[in-house]
């Protein structure tokens, strides 16, 4: 993200990103670089139909697009992660893209404009703006802190805070994990009090049919985790919730003092435990400290569990406008000899941020990882093209949209045929201009990445940069 600074390993083959002068508005001191450009707030909620393509969309492509983002409505969010949530998608059908909609996530403090420091965060009251999951027939919008809230596929309109018929007593954090094999979702939350993990798996169905307490001994940032086809991977890292911080935050939210702060020196490590639990089986593997937000995937080779992850050197650092240095790494698990390794893939902008995978290789071995690249910018944060890993050989494709070009986090939508290559699929993203203020839909056939997009929908209003999204088969109730 911000501060990358090395380059693409000179040593392994890849075909790397053209390199552009940094284009992200983002450099007027007066504000924060998240209130300019495409990171600030749209002012309107609408809808449009018929949208034009161009291109051709695959008629296969039978469902909902749905991306989720923050948006604060008063123009005043102390922090890029902390505007209320607003999703925008769009709805795709025999080859027609038939309609645009964006909808703020009416959550409590929506609702009653507040911001995080009128209360304190957790079950209803958060802003429900990071990610989107599609599971038990239900779309549901998280945050970092607090319970679901359950969206219409239909119009993106708020039904309510989803606490799993009272059930869920803890935080429903941003990277569920869907098992291909059992539909069953596992998924966590982080505590700012003990518990300070707690692990969670919900049915086929939705309903929540397991929780148990991980124990970790401090309140630490966990935004997301991985899962195999047999355990659960926890990376417990040094970015401990500090109270003085917190209290600032609350009474100065213009300081953009971050709750959370880098602190080295509690260590750093990663857990095995068995998929269901119990945790008290969890197995720890100490490492340098360093952060991460995003595993690609996790898979288990004999008594090696791997983990494809993107590991930043540091994250809210004095030092660091966001983040330290990013690289994609290899951690290796060796739960016979307890021993862990450490391997280098790409280091530097090259490397890649928010990673995606064919949905039917999350927990198995995976060959391919997708991700954003991202574009060295000491204002900002600034996203790039799309970059496609193959890990049996370590070379890379790009497609890059252009010097004044961005896109957010690919999402990928698997082949409907027997095709089951985790390459045979389709890539979708809004991508925005900053030359034109204007957005786009685009979409890429997995398998020829270079080839450029296949369909292109101009959006009727621009897509502020976000966090992630889901897609909704039609088939499964998106239309």
């Amino acid at each position: 993200m911000a501060a990358i600074l090395a380059a693409c390993s000179s040593d392994r083959p890849s075909t790397t990103p053209t390199s552009h002068a940094p284009t992200t508005v983002g450099a007027d001191p007066s504000k924060p670089w998240w209130l300019q450009g495409n990171f600030g707030p749209v002012a309107q909620e609408i809808e449009a139909f018929d949208l034009e393509v161009l291109g051709a969309l695959p008629p296969e492509l039978s469902g909902l697009y749905v991306r989720n983002g923050s948006n604060p409505p008063r123009k005043n969010s102390s922090h890029w992660f902390f505007g209320d949530g607003m999703v925008h998608g769009v709805q795709l059908a025999n080859g027609k893209a038939e309609s645009y909609r964006n909808r703020y996530v009416h959550t409590s403090m929506y609702d009653s404009n507040a911001d995080f420091g009128d209360s304190v965060p957790g079950k209803g009251a958060n802003q429900a703006n990071v990610s989107v999951v599609w599971h038990g027939n239900r779309l549901l919008t998280s945050g970092e802190v607090g319970f679901p809230h359950e969206i219409a596929a239909t119009d993106l309109s708020t039904i309510g805070v989803h606490d799993f018929e009272g059930k869920l007593t803890t935080a429903f954090t941003a990277h569920p994990k869907i098992d291909p094999a059992t539909g069953k979702m596992h998924f966590f939350g982080y505590g700012f009090t003990p518990p300070f993990l707690t692990y969670h798996v919900a049915d086929s169905n939705g309903s929540l049919v397991h929780s148990e307490v991980v124990e970790i001994p401090n309140s630490t940032m966990i935004h997301d985790f991985a899962i195999t086809e047999h355990d659960v991977i926890f990376w417990d890292l040094p970015v401990l919730f500090d109270l003085a911080s917190a209290i600032k935050w609350i009474e100065e939210p213009e300081s953009g003092v971050f709750p959370y702060k880098w602190d080295p020196s509690a260590g750093a490590r990663v857990g095995v435990m068995p998929l269901g639990g119990p945790a008290t089986r969890i197995q720890w593997f100490d490492i340098d400290p360093c952060y991460a937000f995003h595993g690609v995937n996790a898979f288990r080779r004999g008594p090696d569990v791997v983990l494809d992850i993107c590991r930043l050197s540091s994250m809210f650092d004095s030092n660091d406008v966001l983040a330290g240095d990013l690289s994609l790494r290899r951690w290796t698990m060796n739960t016979a000899s307890n021993t862990f390794s450490d391997e280098v893939i790409v280091e530097g902008p090259e490397s890649g941020e928010l990673p995606s995978r064919d949905p039917r290789r999350t927990g198995r071995e995976h060959r391919y990882g997708y991700f954003v690249g991202t574009r060295d910018n000491p204002n900002t944060v600034e996203f790039g093209g799309l970059i496609k890993h193959d890990y049996s050989n370590d070379r890379r494709e790009v497609w890059d949209p252009g010097p004044t070009k961005h896109a957010n986090e690919w999402t990928f939508v698997p082949s409907i045929d027997n095709d089951t290559s985790d390459d045979a699929g389709w890539l979708i993203c809004y991508v925005h201009d900053e030359s034109t203020s204007k957005s786009e839909l685009v979409v890429l056939d997995a398998t020829n990445i270079k080839g450029g997009p296949v369909a292109q929908v101009p959006l009727p209003q621009r897509v502020p940069y976000g966090f992630h999204g889901t897609w909704v088969p039609s088939r499964s109730g998106g239309s």
